[in-house]
């Protein structure tokens, strides 16, 4: 069985100043990744962080070395919907001898935590910014709460609202789903689909743009 957890983030101005420019160095660091995923049609995880972890955690240095495999797994995750899925109009098996087309990461993109940077106890959340640490007051009924020790925690992912509020969603599943798709920490094989194993073009997110290469 699976779960959703949706936690809205009561943020001062300057807080939320701090995420947006955390989420904008998570967006530069995936279009970083992308063209070498376009150019090598290499996407597993593993793989991308053995060729590209030094030298982008050598170029970003204030996201930090988690958080850099953070956006490596986003990249590995969206290739994996775009080039992988047997619904994708931009399957590889559709495009013999073609190039593959360039993913582009709007600055709107949501950010990718895990449980070494973001954390949660009674009454407390605190999560990773280039400034160090932010903590806000968690409001959670104790059935929520007893869920993250019960529970395999999947995902955890920053979005902003229509409304400008930041969102944290944690995707949560029984040690007995069948769900195979990785969380950030890379504790389920890459190769396993997931919820991308069907990716027509509408469900593309709308934070990333793909461009085809000209024939």
């Amino acid at each position: 069985m699976n779960f959703l957890i949706r936690v809205p983030l009561n943020t001062s101005p300057e807080q939320h100043a701090r995420l947006c420019e955390l989420r904008a160095v998570f967006a530069r660091v995936c279009n970083e990744l992308a063209p070498q995923v376009q150019q090598s049609r290499v996407w597993n995880r593993v793989a991308l962080h053995h060729l590209h972890y030094r030298s982008l955690r050598a170029k970003f240095p204030e996201l930090g070395s988690q958080m850099v495999c953070n956006a490596i797994y986003a990249v590995s995750k969206m290739s994996r919907l775009i080039y992988q899925a047997a619904a994708s109009p931009y399957n590889v098996s559709r495009l013999p001898g073609k190039p593959l087309p360039l993913l582009k990461f709007a600055d709107s993109c949501p950010v990718y935590f895990d449980r070494h940077t973001l954390s949660i106890k009674p009454g407390q959340l605190s999560l990773f910014t280039m400034d160090g640490r932010m903590r806000f007051e968690l409001q959670l009924d104790g059935d929520k709460l007893a869920l993250f020790e019960q529970v395999k925690l999947r995902e955890i992912v920053l979005n902003e609202r229509l409304d400008k509020t930041f969102e944290l969603s944690f995707f949560l599943m029984s040690a007995d789903s069948p769900d195979g798709a990785e969380g950030a920490d890379g504790d389920v094989s890459d190769e396993a689909l997931g919820d991308a194993a069907a990716a027509p073009e509408s469900s593309i997110p709308e934070y990333v743009s793909v461009e085809v290469a000209p024939t």
